[in-house]
């Protein structure tokens, strides 16, 4: 099974699972995850919450919205303008 096929039959129970894990670093039965368990799971979360939820209940979401409805701050996402200067 490809890792999106695996992202496609997931179920929300398997990703509050895999996302409880990654959070407390250990498996439901105790046992520690190990680096690549934790990257992989990680990978999991990310790419399930990406197809199925909405981006304000992602992980890693902040809200940059104030209370007048603007936001704070430049987008991270916007592409930044590079400006090169010649001293000729």
């Amino acid at each position: 099974m490809t890792f999106e096929k695996m992202i496609q039959a997931m179920t929300p129970d398997v990703y509050a699972s895999l996302r409880r894990a990654v959070e407390l670093g250990k498996w439901p039965n105790g046992q520690k995850l190990s680096q690549e368990q934790r990257e992989t799971s990680m990978r999991a979360v990310i790419a399930y919450e990406m197809a199925n939820l909405p981006e304000e209940q992602r992980t890693g979401y902040i809200d940059r919205t104030k209370k007048d409805g603007s936001q704070h701050g430049k987008n991270p996402l916007e592409p930044q303008v590079l400006k090169i200067l010649n001293e000729h």
